[in-house]
């Protein structure tokens, strides 16, 4: 009798929680739907909120999770305030800063290779983090605006309505309006010649209205005609405030205006990147093979299947391809996104094995995704 021996994926996917949990969504779903047929997204995986969103069909905040409403097929338009950041972006259950651009969403569909031969997009989306200006100068800013200047991993960028408040308050005061296009020196310049965006955060601050913080600054004229501090305390009157009072009062006023220099190149870059691995896993968690480990005689040399599974729901793929890390032993005889499965088969001799390498895309995403299974022969 031929000796086969098929080992489930399922139990290593299984969250801490009852099986009906995970079927309802461990792992996230797709943009979950309302009554009317519209669905909810959300900017980023761990959000972007405060900015003005527009479809169609609606108008609307995103709310402290990034998340917005829109109907298949919408477009949505973003602006932080009054300024505007995009439009024109297919709405979709997950929107990132990559696809703001019209250049950058047609080059996301075209993926990297990997030294697997497999087609990989986080290639082409590590290249153009690396390359793209505009989409490091836009990030910057929307990090810059964030009401906590350090954004923890996971954390989403909050842009809270003082902030946007003051935004709009300093828009028209601008020497030129603010353009994501421009070099990133240019963009970020400060000092005497502050660019537009550095002057729009320079008249924002980061603190309640009532901070000290968000006063005027002590001018020097006021500082040198200032007393100074008597040297003996019962000397020093409480209700006066002393040249060096003045003096430390402006330093902590300006050192507390926040510009592009506090949000470098670097951080941006981090946080695109972070973010987007966290959308790639969270949805390679939601598909598996129906096998992890498959073992069989070297006498067995039938075609065996392998099927792509997508949790409480069928998998949509838009295409598919498969690979054997040792063709001497496993071979791949055929693959179908219709099917989303691959056949296969065993070619070598007892003790040999083999890695079978499924990698897709489903369908809606330029996203794609990578399983494997061992193949053991005996």
């Amino acid at each position: 009798m031929r000796s086969v021996h098929y080992t489930s994926a399922l139990p290593s996917l299984i969250c801490p929680l009852a099986l009906t949990v995970l079927l309802a969504g461990c792992f996230g779903g797709d943009g979950s739907g309302g009554d009317d047929g519209s669905r909810t997204g959300q900017l980023m995986p761990a959000g972007i909120s405060g900015l003005t969103y527009s479809t169609a069909s609606r108008n609307g905040t995103t709310d402290a999770n990034g998340r917005f409403n829109y109907y298949p097929g919408e477009r949505i338009s973003l602006r932080v305030g009054n300024l505007q950041l995009a439009d024109g972006i297919p709405a979709r259950s997950i929107v990132t800063p990559l696809e703001f651009f019209p250049d950058l969403r047609t080059a996301l569909e075209i993926p990297g290779t990997t030294d697997e031969g497999l087609q990989n997009h986080r290639l082409t989306e590590q290249q153009l983090i690396q390359d793209e200006v505009t989409l490091i100068n836009m990030t910057r800013f929307l990090l810059a605006l964030n009401w906590s200047l350090n954004l923890s991993n996971g954390q989403g960028i909050d842009i809270r309505e003082r902030v946007i408040t003051q935004l709009n308050a300093a828009l028209p005061d601008l020497d030129a309006p603010i353009d994501f296009n421009v070099p990133e020196s240019d963009f970020a310049e400060g000092g005497n010649s502050p660019s537009p965006a550095n002057q729009l955060l320079q008249s924002i601050c980061f603190y309640p209205a009532d901070d000290e913080l968000c006063e005027d600054p002590p001018t020097e004229e006021e500082i040198a005609n200032a007393d100074p501090r008597p040297d003996e305390e019962e000397d020093r009157d409480e209700d006066v405030e002393y040249r060096e009072d003045l003096q430390s009062k402006r330093d902590r006023i300006l050192n507390a205006v926040r510009s592009l220099e506090d949000v470098d190149a670097e951080d941006a870059e981090g946080y695109l990147t972070r973010e987007l691995d966290t959308i790639s896993t969270k949805l390679a968690n939601r598909y598996y093979l129906d096998d992890y480990v498959a073992e069989f005689p070297a006498s067995d040399t039938a075609i065996k299947t392998v099927r792509v599974r997508k949790i409480a729901d069928q998998p949509q793929l838009d295409t598919i391809e498969a690979i054997s890390t040792r063709d001497q032993d496993v071979v791949v005889h055929s693959f179908d996104w219709q099917s989303a499965s691959v056949e296969y088969f065993v070619a070598g001799e007892s003790g040999g094995e083999s890695e079978l390498l499924v990698n897709f895309r489903p369908e809606g995403t330029y996203r794609w995704v990578k399983k494997q299974l061992r193949v053991l022969i005996q």
